[in-house]
């Protein structure tokens, strides 16, 4: 897929508020380390996260995208009527019907005639919804569209400490799968797209490249679909290792027709913004891609793995701390369960103003952890 006339104009981004450490965490699973006769440290050992955030408890994911997605139009300063689609994105959504777009649309104030939806591919649904979004400008159906989603870590962590101190017949082997479960922070982003012809930033979205092997879905599932926001409960099990090679052997091959694409070479990539699940991940990614990891701006030490915001999240932050330069050429690669991949290739050449640069927690942080067991 090839794009002419889309140019991605501005984010918007909301931090979560509560820092949770990997240390804290395996506090709360004493009983399980005990039992076990497990040492601490091996959280962040095994992942290279050493913090992740949470919302404050009862927040819905609607709430923060609103907020996310204001952000979004006022550091574009877009009239919000030419907004002619609203695509909400996310794992996390506030119920399973109506649409959780439905309310976020409602409190942005966006026009009736625009298009409304969630779409939900795991870790690439906002990297999906940018697609469509582009597809429609494209086809010259909408002047502007917004895409947005806000993931919530705390109840999967919680709801997994909780199975892990309390289910006794819980081996090493069976730690191993719940670790992603323990891994997953909290987050909100909104990308703005525009036809061209009304960009200030003039950062076209040049190309996007799909790929899939589904033999593999069963690497990565949650329990059955649960997901009333007020109550939700969820469980995840995960093949992590195998879903880790499995996911770059795709992104490689992905790679490899995203760079013949876009007519690039290697050397030609100037930066990178990568899906965020682990230290071990990114470095091997980064090597069967032959990419320099300078290139890159990672998040996940800090912020966790947070789903189908890490991605967009870290570019929004890398450009609030100047990672980007005019003339860049931006590779973001996704790489979801399933396994999907996703590339879409930019030509990035300035930034709308942000409201103001959002601080990543600085190594060894501690501020705001909770010190009762969920």
């Amino acid at each position: 897929m090839k794009y002419q006339h889309v140019c991605l104009e501005s984010f918007g981004h909301i931090p979560a508020d509560e820092i949770v450490s990997s240390e804290q965490i395996e506090e709360w699973l004493l009983p399980l380390y005990q039992r076990l006769r497990l040492l601490p440290g091996r959280l962040e050992l095994m992942t290279g996260i050493r913090q992740r955030r949470f919302w404050p408890r009862g927040v819905l994911p609607s709430q923060k995208s609103v907020e996310s997605a204001e952000r979004a139009i006022a550091t574009a300063g877009i009239d919000r009527g030419e907004i002619g689609a609203l695509v909400h994105a996310s794992v996390c959504r506030d119920y399973l019907e109506p649409a959780t777009a439905c309310t976020v649309h409602h409190r942005l104030g966006l026009p009736r005639n625009c298009l409304i939806y969630d779409v939900s591919n795991a870790c690439l649904g906002i990297l999906n919804g940018i697609v469509q979004v582009a597809n429609m400008i494209e086809l010259g159906q909408i002047r502007a569209g917004l895409i947005v989603g806000t993931e919530g870590g705390r109840q999967l962590v919680e709801t997994t400490i909780a199975r892990l101190n309390s289910d006794e017949t819980i081996t090493r082997n069976d730690l191993k799968r719940a670790v992603a479960s323990l891994t997953i922070g909290s987050g909100s982003v909104a990308v703005l797209l525009v036809h061209r012809d009304q960009s200030r930033t003039q950062n076209r979205l040049l190309s996007a490249v799909a790929r899939t092997d589904t033999r593999f879905h069963g690497l990565c599932h949650s329990g059955r679909d649960e997901s009333v926001a007020g109550d939700m409960r969820p469980l995840m099990d995960t093949a992590s290792e195998r879903l880790m090679h499995e996911g770059i052997r795709m992104g490689a091959e992905t790679f490899g027709e995203f760079l013949r694409e876009n007519d690039w070479s290697l050397a030609e990539v100037d930066k990178t913004f990568c899906h965020q699940v682990g230290v071990a991940h990114r470095r091997l990614m980064f090597e069967a891609l032959a990419l320099d990891p300078s290139l890159d701006f990672p998040t996940v030490e800090t912020l966790g793995n947070t789903g189908s915001v890490a991605l967009p999240l870290a570019m929004a932050l890398g450009i609030e701390h100047g990672h980007l330069s005019k003339g860049d050429r931006v590779a973001l690669l996704g790489i979801g369960s399933g396994i999907n991949v996703l590339m879409l290739g930019l030509q990035w050449q300035r930034s709308c103003v942000p409201l103001g640069p959002t601080a990543i927690p600085a190594q060894g942080a501690t501020a705001g952890l909770s010190s009762s067991v969920p």
